[in-house]
C-alpha cells in the first residue's frame, strides 16, 4: 500500500475542488499523454532536493519511495510520486514543506485536497 502525492508548477487554486480539476487536467495532459516530456527545471530540482533527504530505496527500507526512479513520474510541470505507507507521515510532511518553501503545489489524491 502506498500514500501518494502530485506536486506541481503554477498558480495556488483556490480551494480543493479547484485543486483537484487541476491535478486530472495535469494527469491526463503529462502523465497520461503518449508522449514523453523531460520535466521542467524546478520540478526536476524539486525530485533532486527529495533525494538528498532520502535517496535510493534500500534493503533496509531507510528510504520512502515506492516506485523508483523518482523522476520517472515527473513530466512537465507535474510529479506524481508513492511512498511507503509506513513513511508516508514523515516523508510527505517533508515533501508538502519542501513544495511550499520552492513555491510549488502540493496536492494530496487520497483525500483529494491541497497538502499544505
Amino acid at each position: 500500500m502506498s500514500y501518494d502525492l502530485a506536486v506541481w508548477e503554477g498558480e495556488r487554486p483556490t480551494d480543493d475542488k479547484a485543486a483537484a480539476r487541476i491535478f486530472r487536467d495535469l494527469y491526463e495532459h503529462y502523465l497520461d499523454a503518449e508522449e514523453e516530456r523531460p520535466p521542467t527545471a524546478r520540478i526536476e530540482a524539486y525530485v533532486l532536493a527529495l533525494l538528498e533527504r532520502w535517496g535510493h530505496p534500500s534493503e533496509d527500507e531507510t528510504s520512502p519511495w515506492a516506485a523508483w526512479p523518482l523522476i520517472r513520474g515527473a513530466s512537465g510541470p507535474l510529479v506524481y510520486f508513492p511512498m511507503r505507507w509506513s513513511m508516508s507521515d514523515e516523508a510527505s510532511t517533508f515533501a508538502a514543506a519542501l513544495a511550499e518553501s520552492m513555491g510549488l503545489i502540493c496536492f494530496d489524491p487520497q483525500h483529494n485536497g491541497l497538502r499544505l
